[in-house]
Formats: structure tokens, C-alpha cells, sequence
């Protein structure tokens, strides 16, 4: 419901009213906490798949601090292109940016079982594939032709559906724990239902701030539960803040520089996909905040500012960034368009990656609690998916690029072997499952013609086509 003791309607609506300052802190703060588990988990995972160990005594710990803080503080310098501008970068609308979850089936099998040797070609695929979206930014509203929401609906689906079986792995015990006797039990399964019971009871039975953190609010009462029966231990928590400092700067090229053709094709393939994400989150403010249209203007500085600090935050170890849906929902919640109301919550964003200590307790929190939060945020994705796909005309025609695409992508994700023979760096892109589905509706849905025969047109009901009857010749009776 919107404040009005904030300012006037007409103030609310406008993204360069300054609201008081005791209250623009505490609303840039609620968009932090709206966005802050989803744009540290990538980070989390990433850390998982390349093998980093969790404790705080390993010899990985340093490096997933490092990730962490990265997420944080180039999620806030991100935000503040949006917000603030440069020139032609940013939109100059409340936008917040995050670490996006679209690219993690790409990065996955980059660094899968590699440690710290993977990230080289990882962070210059990030620094590579944000150049391209920023080049983007010059052409973003002519391939949106491109991209109808049988394209995108399943791209969403495709990623939500990649990720689904990390969420089930945390859940379990976590990667490392797989075949051990820990791994599936039911103290690991427990702390995972009990953040996604308080997350649904949140979600479903409270308004206002505690709806839009519930995913927060369940991780918090997940790590009390962790601590009450023994998964987590004030021992460790101590461990991780002693071994964090209190402030830390980035380190330009930390991991090294190194060109990998599979990381340069998939993250420069994969921005368009964040493109059109973002002209969609553009779209969503301007409507829900001020009621009007987002201009060509709005939308391509957008782009830039998602490019260029996606190459930014690759040249310090950070991850691709991305406008986060869930703030558009919170701005038509608020009503406060307001873009230094979320210049706030940047600022807030930026103190808390240069604070490593925050990471540190942040790397507290238990796989399986973990696990019940990603669970929940990864199904959303294919749900997300899922109501775009809704808008689509299910005639045969588009049944048919959807069966395709679905059917090859999500097939090469259960059987990497198929492509086993390929060259390394075309099998880690088709593996992923997400570029070839969305390569072949791309390609399905500009070749095949619109408008195709009355029989191939046909509505689907039920998910099964029915037959158009020749006039003149009866039906056939039905066998039993």
C-alpha cells in the first residue's frame, strides 16, 4: 500500500523525488533484503560445483568469502549505474541489480570439479559476455521480434528446471556429502523443511515487509533450528568471523585471465536472454510505479548499465548482473518510485562487500538450510517460466517448437554423455541444455511459418490435438 506520508502522489510517482532521508534509508534497506539471499546464493553454488570446501578451517574458505563479498559489492555498483547514470548508462529508474541466476547453467559445468583453476576462463567469459550485452544496448529494441514469450517462457522454465536438482542436493547434505551416510538424512531433511514451512507461512499468511523477506526470514529461523540440534555450532560461527577481516578491497584479475571459447560464446549468448529480462523489469517499474510506458531511452540505458557492470564485476571476481523481478513487485507494493530511495540500498549494498565479516557469517549458514531456501527460489523460476509460456497461443505450430526444444535441451541435461565426443568447449555449451533449447526455438520460430493449415492451426485442449473432420466423411467409430 502506498505511503502517502512520503510524499504526494505525484511526488511518489516521479524517480527524481528525494523522499526524507529517515525514510529513504530504511525503504533502500527493504530492497536489499528483498534481493540479498538470491544474489549471494550464485556464489554459494558456483563455490559448491568447483569443489571449494565449506568449513571454516578449509583452505578454500578465503576464496568463497571472496565470492561472496564480489556478489554483494558489484550487485551495489551495478545498482548505483542504474540509479545515479553515466552519460548514456543506466536507466535512472529505482532498478536494482543482482547476481543473476539465468547464467549459473552455464557457469556450472565451466568449473565443475576444477577449484580455483576454473575461475580464470569463467571471469573472462563474465568480462566477454558483459562487453556483448552492452553492445546490446544499441539494438535492444530491434530483436525483441525475436524473442515472443514462447522463446523466453521457456528459457525461464529451461533455467528454473537446470537448477531444481541443486536445491535437492543442498537440501540432502550438499555436494561433497553425496554417498556418505549423511547425506539424505532426515536431521539434514529437517532443516530444510523448516525454512520452506516458515517461507510458505510467510508467504501465503502475512502482508507487507514480511511477506517480501519471507525467504530471508526462513533462512534465519533454518540457522537457529541448525544450531538447536547440533548441524551448526557457535564454534564454527566464531571460527568464520575470526578469519574474517573487516574490510578488504576487490583485487582486479584475481583469478588470472584466460580465453575459453565455451565461456565467451555462452555468456555472450546468454546476455540476450538477460536483455530481454531486463526490458521486461524496465517495463514492470515504469508501469507499476508510475503508470506509463518505459521509454526507448529508459530501456537501452538499462541495457548498458546491465553490461557494463556485468564487465566490471568480472574484472574483480564478481558474477553476471541482472535486474531482479522481485523489486519490481516491492516498488508497485511501496508505490515509491523513487530511484534514490534504492541508491540507498546500493550504498548499503557496496558497505557490506568491503565488510567481509558479513560474508563470513553468510558462509555460516548450513547446505541444508540452504538448500530449503534454493528449493524455494529455483522452483519460482520454473513457476516464473511457466506463466510466461500462459500468454502463449498453444496451436500446433507452437506446440511443436516447444516439444523440440524442451525435449533436446532438457534430454542433453539428463545425458551429457550423448555429446561426449564433441570438442570441449561445444560439449560444456550443449550440456547445459539452456543455449541449445533456446537456439532451436529461436530458429524454429523464425522459419516455420505463422500461419500454417486449419488442421495444423487447431487449438490444443487437454494437451492432445483434436482431428478436423473432412466434410462429407463420417467419423470412425471408436475402438474398444
Amino acid at each position: 500500500m502506498t505511503d502517502t506520508s512520503i510524499g504526494t502522489p505525484e511526488q511518489l510517482r516521479d524517480p527524481d523525488y528525494t523522499p526524507p532521508l529517515h525514510k529513504a534509508i530504511p525503504l533502500g534497506i527493504q530492497h536489499v533484503l528483498a534481493m540479498f539471499v538470491s544474489n549471494v546464493t550464485p556464489a554459494i553454488i558456483i563455490a559448491g560445483a568447483a569443489g571449494f570446501g565449506f568449513g571454516s578451517n578449509s583452505p578454500d574458505f578465503p576464496e568463497l568469502l571472496y565470492l561472496i563479498q564480489m556478489s554483494m559489492l558489484f550487485a551495489g555498483v551495478a545498482t548505483l549505474l542504474q540509479t545515479i547514470t553515466l552519460g548514456p548508462v543506466g536507466a535512472g529508474l529505482p532498478i536494482v541489480q543482482g547476481t543473476s541466476f539465468a547464467f549459473l547453467p552455464i557457469m556450472i559445468p565451466l568449473v565443475a570439479g576444477k577449484g580455483v583453476d576454473g575461475l580464470a576462463a569463467l571471469f573472462t567469459g563474465v568480462i566477454m559476455g558483459g562487453l556483448f550485452h552492452t553492445l546490446i544496448g544499441t539494438f535492444i529494441g530491434k530483436i525483441r521480434f525475436a524473442l515472443p514469450p514462447l522463446v523466453t517462457g521457456l528459457v525461464v522454465t529451461m533455467i528454473g528446471l537446470a537448477l531444481v536438482r541443486v536445491g535437492i542436493q543442498y537440501a540432502a547434505g550438499g555436494v561433497p556429502a553425496i554417498g556418505t551416510p549423511e547425506y539424505g538424512s532426515l536431521l539434514n531433511w529437517s532443516a530444510a523443511l523448516v525454512v520452506i514451512a516458515v517461507t510458505l507461512g510467510l508467504k501465503f499468511f502475512t502482508r507487507g515487509m514480511l511477506a517480501v523477506s519471507a525467504v530471508l526470514i526462513g533462512l534465519i529461523v533454518g540457522y537457529v533450528y541448525a544450531l538447536g540440534v547440533g548441524i551448526l555450532t557457535v564454534e564454527a560461527i566464531t571460527s568464520s568471523w575470526n578469519r574474517s577481516a573487516a574490510f578488504a578491497l576487490p583485487q582486479p584479475f584475481k583469478y588470472g585471465f584466460e580465453f575459453s571459447v565455451a565461456a565467451i560464446v555462452g555468456f555472450c549468448l546468454m546476455a540476450f536472454v538477460s536483455a530481454i529480462e531486463t526490458v521486461g523489469d524496465v517495463s514492470g517499474i515504469t508501469k507499476g510505479g508510475a503508470g506509463r510506458e518505459a521509454t526507448d531511452t529508459e530501456i537501452q540505458g538499462a541495457t548498458y548499465a546491465d553490461g557494463l557492470g556485468t564487465a566490471i564485476a568480472g574484472v574483480f571476481g564478481g558474477f553476471p548482473n541482472t535486474s531482479f523481478s522481485q523489486n519490481v513487485g516491492l516498488i508497485a507494493m511501496t508505490g515509491v518510485m523513487s530511484r534514490h530511495v534504492v541508491t540507498c540500498g546500493a550504498i548499503f549494498l557496496i558497505i557490506s562487500g568491503l565488510v567481509p565479516k558479513v560474508g563470513g557469517v553468510i558462509r555460516t549458514v548450513p547446505i541444508e538450510v540452504l538448500g530449503g531456501g534454493v528449493i524455494v527460489m529455483f522452483g519460482m523460476v520454473v513457476a516464473a517460466g511457466v506463466s510466461m509460456l500462459s500468454d502463449v497461443d498453444w496451436n500446433r505450430r507452437n506446440m511443436v517448437i516447444f516439444a523440440v526444444s524442451l525435449s533436446i535441451g532438457l534430454g542433453l541435461q539428463l545425458e551429457p554423455g550423448a555429446v561426449q565426443y564433441l570438442p570441449e568447449w561445444a560439449r560444456v555449451l550443449m550440456v547445459s541444455g539452456l543455449l541449445p533449447a533456446a537456439f532451436i526455438a529461436i530458429i524454429l520460430n523464425l522459419v516455420l511459418p505463422e500461419h500454417l493449415s486449419d488442421e495444423a492451426t487447431e487449438e490444443v485442449s487437454g494437451g492432445m490435438a483434436g482431428r478436423r473432420q473432412p466434410e462429407g466423411i463420417p467419423l470412425e467409430t471408436p475402438r474398444h
